[in-house]
């Protein structure tokens, strides 16, 4: 569990690095982004390898209905990721479109793994993504929304969204955690 542990404190401190110490970080210059990047990559393996290995205490699991739910939480958590990629209609209303994403992904996942080490690994992600929300808006509480975008990037952004969780689905299958039952 230490190293699943490891990986998520990584992940959050390596992204709130930038706002909870300007200073250490603006004098890494850009030589500070290959940095921050390397500590993301490690904290990812951390938080595979750890979520693999790790064992807890289970409280539930996965029934049709919340495996459905949690598809279209997905859904809507994939959809976010691509609104903010390309400033749609909902980057324009929305100010953090991906930590929602993120957020979104995390409940969607919180409902189908009722077991500890979920909760660390999802339930801390869910924590990170709910802080750095905070820490943005009162390090930057002015927010311009993005300018609007022809109505074919809406449509891309719904077509790749349908195209990614399909790849998501079947590597989820390909792991050993069948998406659709």
């Amino acid at each position: 569990m230490i190293w699943l542990i490891l990986g998520v404190l990584l992940w959050s401190l390596s992204h709130l690095f930038k706002r909870l110490a300007p200073g250490p970080r603006a004098s890494m210059g850009d030589g500070g982004k290959g940095a921050v990047a390397v500590s993301l990559l490690v904290a990812i393996v951390l938080m595979v390898i750890g979520y693999r290995m790790a064992e807890g205490a289970f409280f539930w699991g996965r029934t049709p209905m919340t495996a459905g739910i949690n598809n279209l939480l997905m859904l809507v958590a994939v959809y976010l990721f691509a609104a903010s990629g390309m400033k749609t209609a909902v980057a324009r209303k929305m100010r953090h479109p991906m930590l929602a994403g993120v957020k979104t992904w995390a409940l969607a996942h919180l409902l189908v793994n009722g077991d500890v080490p979920s909760f660390v690994l999802f339930g801390g992600l869910l924590a990170w993504a709910v802080i750095e929300v905070i820490v943005i808006n009162r390090s930057e509480p002015e927010w311009v929304p993005p300018a609007p975008v022809p109505a074919r990037k809406e449509i891309m952004a719904v077509v790749g969204t349908v195209v990614v969780f399909g790849v998501i689905a079947m590597i989820h299958g390909w792991l050993g955690y069948p998406v659709f039952g």
